[in-house]
């Protein structure tokens, strides 16, 4: 785990994208332990029409760039490391691929490990803490 949905505007490449996904899975690596070879992410790039959100929400004004990151993680991970997990994102982002820092929309969904199967419909996690 995690999975990882990364979803931006057609206007960047699919190199751009794949960068995007590379940083994040580094990221989680170093700040919310991700392990090794533990990359499963879905990368969908979309026509502007797509999306349908607001100008601006909390005062945070938004752009054609915005990504959307969504990833499901098992629980266990305290508000500090997630706060320190969204900084590194979205400072990360901003410095190697110049994205604006108000066009970082993060979200994390936390599941049970019993919520994991990773193939041959076993369940990897089922008796591990």
């Amino acid at each position: 785990m995690p999975l990882v949905r990364i979803d931006l505007s057609k206007k960047y490449s699919e190199s751009f994208a794949q960068q995007v996904g590379d940083i994040i899975y580094q990221i989680m690596r170093e700040q919310i332990n991700v392990p090794d070879d533990d990359k499963f992410q879905i990368i969908a790039r979309h026509d502007l029409a797509e999306f349908n959100i607001p100008k601006s929400y909390l005062g945070i004004e938004y752009s054609e760039g915005i990504i959307f990151i969504q990833a499901t993680i098992s629980f266990g991970r305290s508000t500090e490391l997630k706060k320190g997990l969204y900084k590194a994102i979205c400072e990360t982002l901003v410095q190697k691929l110049k994205v604006r820092p108000q066009d970082i929309f993060i979200n994390l969904i936390e599941v049970n490990k019993e919520n994991w199967s990773f193939g041959n419909g076993e369940m990897q996690y089922a008796d591990k803490d």
